[in-house]
């Protein structure tokens, strides 16, 4: 089991997928724990990262489809937004 901690904006660092059945404790900034299977945390990350990606124009592969005039600063999500009463 990991313990991974909110920061004050309701974000936990997530850069990858997590092991399915790998059990994770969120340690969240009002006090309170709670403890999540890996594909939960997967399930909250790829939400995250579709919505990353639509807001920024990206493809469901993460690639910039606008003509070349436009730059963008890269399709990598490091940061999921997590709260206490989310699914189990």
């Amino acid at each position: 089991m990991i313990t991974l901690q909110q920061d004050a904006d309701g974000f936990i660092r997530m850069g990858r997928h997590y092991p399915a059945s790998l059990r994770i404790r969120i340690a969240f900034t009002d006090g309170s724990t709670g403890e999540f299977s890996g594909r939960t945390l997967n399930n909250v990350y790829d939400a995250a990262l579709a919505e990353f990606r639509n807001r920024n124009g990206l493809d469901a592969r993460g690639y910039n489809r606008t003509p070349a005039g436009r730059t963008n600063s890269g399709n990598r999500l490091d940061f999921v937004p997590v709260h206490p009463g989310m699914g189990g």
